[in-house]
């Protein structure tokens, strides 16, 4: 596969136009491949009873031949036509499975020769797993039999996974519901059949605003492309092998039995279809099934959404989110927004949450009524329930006890504090799967407690934690706290009463593995070898500092293996995120921790440390704004305060050449770096990644911007460096995936920046990366950025010549100019 370029070579008296160049893929230095082409570590997934650990060993990078098979996108979906199945997936490809606590570990016999394993899932009763396999031409379904370590396939199915999860355990473990592809439907559409008419679109006086999406629906043969792949047939897939088909074929989103395995609740998108919407706003109708077939209730038929306001915590009207109660037989759920699903309206309450129960012909009970916007439920028993609940405009979460056995009794506050508060955050509370294998609240013995797993931010650093917390006297008990030398995290609750369960550990100098925690006993799990032990011991520093506003800002700063301070200071990658903050103070706390494991994944900036420069990683960004004021009323301000301000502190250290510094970014990334050339002179030159640079094409609100264009032009205009390319003098290099699927940052916002800045003669490069969407994946395709980045660093930031009008006018630089 080629890398094609379109250049232009621009002179003051004439234009001579190129012809696209052929660009062969390049490498980095040997070092910078050595690390991406680290083996990945496995995944790990446990039994709820805590008997067993299953271990995934991880595809490596796909190639670009693999990366480059057939994809359809469509109605915000992409698929593989050949397979119908999901285009872009990380497989495993082998499994591994080690009982606990006695360590014997059974390598899984009987997977298909070259495996890509997906959707693995225990079943309730923890005896069997099930995954998809994806071949050339299918997506298959397989049974691993736990205590034999033995694999088989589940002959005569191939599996629609169009919407990711193709099937699901039925509460008694003897069966399982999958979603088919329906038997006989025929070759797929024509698409170059000529049209019967125009494409039209048409609204009669209704707000319909929408946000900027990706891979719509664009014409009557998308329309018949999408029901062709995304049509499917639920199946009642017993492990024997028998089968049998409930209900009629459909779009069907979902498929989910009772917690009792009695009834099935089926969600199925239908026509009129949009084309400015992806099918998560299709119409849906929501139906309940027989375990046999036969239709048990028609519960709603919901319309398009496509008049939702556009606000963060906005919602269609009318019943959403239909779920079953996790801790009962057969009840349904769901919520109604009482404010026409604008949150802004002043009303007492905002969301109210209802159940029915089977046989769904009852009245509808009330449960509770919110004053915030209703984000979740979590069951735990007949008594005790908690309900979530947030609001966008100043961050508030709250969280509230509910009795499902006495709805009458208005809830009472749990948790309530910011989402952007990180050091009061109390902890989320802690689930595991019942008997018919749904979440619910790990309660221990007693009934009386939840378990709170927490991130455990300080001014220290990140330090996750358990805390018990009695329900009735919200008294809490710190059980567990993780300490330095390590950054230790909760990852499952095994038993509350010997206070067991598991974690994964890391290091600066180890990698994670996985430990038992028994009290103050500790039981190695997994011995996971460090990736990167070429490298030798990386040299990771947390900065804490503030900017000119009193903002406290942090950011992580490597050093090459073997740098000394007599070295002086280093030429320097800096690397940042904007996030927008309500409070400064919450802006100013402290996040990640010293005692992390550097993990090189193909975004991460620390490769250049083995080329001698330093890395800023993670700088702090946070664009403020407090009571009315918005954050990005101030936007660029904030942002080349804090960027000076990171250049300062390494400075100050002896470790960073002010002069010598270079800013990257990725996507929300890559837009702050060209907002940073055209608004300092910080730099000696900018990285951009599949970024967004006009914001006037994502009109109706971006990032965490929920103000439309028409409501503040001056802040998108301001915002926009596409506006300020005239100004943008720094050599600044543009990267963009193919085929970006990420709302708002198409590549044509890359494509018009480009020409914006060629026009007033930037120092600009423009590569296209064959295939990629948002993330990058194929292996050839990382190489080669990696080696522009690396060339690019090279010429402008660690030797770079002096900047004259003639070095700095040159026009397109061709695609094996840069050396």
């Amino acid at each position: 596969m080629k890398l094609h370029l379109l250049t232009t070579l621009a002179f003051a008296c004439c234009t001579l136009t190129v012809a696209a160049q052929d660009a062969s893929y390049q490498q980095p230095p040997k070092a910078i491949v050595d690390l991406v082409e680290a083996a990945p570590t496995p995944r790990v997934s446990f039994a709820s009873n805590g008997q067993w650990m299953l271990m995934m060993d991880v595809q490596d990078m796909p190639t670009i031949e693999e990366l480059s098979q057939p994809e359809l996108r469509i109605a915000g979906l992409r698929l593989n036509p050949r397979t119908n199945g999901p285009s872009r997936v990380s497989y495993s490809t082998s499994l591994r499975l080690k009982r606990l606590p006695d360590g014997k570990e059974l390598l899984v016999q009987g997977l298909p020769k070259t495996a890509r394993i997906s959707e693995v899932g225990w079943s309730p009763d923890n005896t069997k797993i099930a995954f998809t396999n994806t071949t050339d031409k299918h997506v298959e379904l397989w049974l691993v039999d736990v205590a034999a370590a033995s694999a088989r396939l589940v002959p005569n199915l191939f599996l629609n996974s169009a919407f990711g999860d193709s099937y699901t355990w039925t509460p008694d473990s003897k069966s399982l519901l999958a979603t088919a592809v329906v038997g006989g439907r025929g070759e797929a559409p024509a698409t170059n059949v000529a049209p019967t008419g125009p494409i039209v679109q048409e609204n009669t006086g209704r707000k319909a605003a929408a946000r900027t999406y990706q891979d719509l629906l664009k014409n009557p043969a998308d329309e018949r492309l999408f029901d062709y792949y995304a049509t499917a047939q639920v199946v009642k897939v017993e492990v024997t092998g028998r089968m049998q088909p409930l209900g009629s074929p459909g779009v069907i989103e979902s498929a989910k039995p009772s917690p009792d395995g009695r009834f099935v609740l089926v969600k199925t998108r239908h026509r009129p279809y949009s084309y400015t919407l992806p099918v998560s706003s299709f119409p849906q109708r929501v139906d309940v099934l027989n375990i046999d077939g036969t239709l048990a209730k028609k519960l709603v038929d919901l319309p398009l959404a496509d008049n939702v306001p556009i606000a963060f915590d906005a919602v269609p009207v009318g019943p959403r989110g239909h779920n079953w109660r996790a801790d009962a037989p057969a009840t349904l759920y769901w919520a109604e927004a009482q404010d026409g699903g604008n949150l802004k309206k002043d009303v007492p309450v905002h969301d109210k949450v209802f159940m029915l129960a089977a046989p769904f012909d009852g009245t509808t009970q009330l449960l509770a009524e919110l004053p915030l916007r209703y984000r979740g439920m979590q069951w735990g028993t007949s008594t005790l329930a908690l309900a979530n609940g947030y609001r966008w405009a100043d961050r508030k979460e709250m969280t509230w006890i509910v009795n499902p056995s006495a709805p009458t009794v208005t809830p009472t506050v749990l948790f309530d504090h910011s989402s952007q508060d990180t050091y009061h955050d109390p902890g989320t509370p802690a689930q595991h799967r019942n008997a018919a294998g749904y979440p619910v609240l790990f309660t221990g013995k007693s009934g009386d407690a939840i378990y709170l797993l927490g991130q455990g931010s300080s001014p220290e650093g990140d330090r996750p934690f358990v805390d018990q917390m009695n329900i009735k006297t919200r008294q809490t008990e710190r059980w567990w706290r993780s300490a330095a030398p390590y950054y230790e995290v909760p990852v499952t609750m095994l038993d509350a009463d010997r206070h067991e369960f598991v974690t994964r550990r890391e290091s600066a100098t180890q990698p994670p593995n996985y430990y038992l925690r028994q009290n103050s006993r500790l039981v190695p799990l997994t011995s996971f070898p460090n990736p990167y032990a070429t490298i030798g011991s990386l040299k990771k520093q947390v900065l804490q500092y503030k900017r000119p506003d009193g903002v406290a800002l942090t950011a992580n700063l490597y050093l090459p293996p073997n740098y000394k301070k007599e070295d002086g200071p280093l030429p320097t990658l800096m690397e940042a995120y904007p996030r927008e903050y309500k409070d400064k103070n919450d802006a100013g706390q402290v996040s990640g921790s010293p005692y992390t494991f550097t993990r090189f994944g193909w975004s991460s900036p620390v490769f250049w440390v083995t080329q001698g420069y330093a890395v800023m990683q993670g700088v702090s960004i946070p664009i403020v704004g407090e009571g009315t004021k918005e954050p990005n009323d101030t936007y660029t301000e904030q942002l080349v305060a804090s960027a000076k301000a990171a250049i300062d502190e390494g400075a100050r250290l002896g470790v960073v050449d002010p002069k010598r510094v270079a800013v990257m970014g990725h996507s929300y990334g890559a837009f702050m770096t060209a907002n940073l050339l055209a608004h300092s002179n910080l730099f000696k030159a900018g990285i951009a990644r599949s970024g967004a640079y006009n914001r006037t094409l994502t009109p109706f609100g971006f990032q965490a911007e929920e103000r439309t264009y028409w409501q503040a032009p001056q802040v998108y205009q301001a915002m926009s460096p596409f506006n300020y390319a005239d100004k943008i003098k720094t050599p600044i290099l543009l990267i963009h995936g193919e085929a970006d699927n990420n709302s708002g940052t198409f590549p044509l916002q890359s494509e018009r920046f480009y020409n914006a800045l060629k026009g007033h003669g930037a120092t600009v490069r423009y590569v296209v990366l064959p295939f990629e969407a948002h993330s990058y994946a194929a292996r050839e395709n990382i190489l080669h950025m990696l080696w522009e980045m690396n060339s690019w660093l090279d010429k402008y930031v660690k030797s770079p010549a002096p900047t004259t009008s003639s070095t700095q006018n040159t026009g397109d630089v061709g695609a094996t100019n840069v050396k």
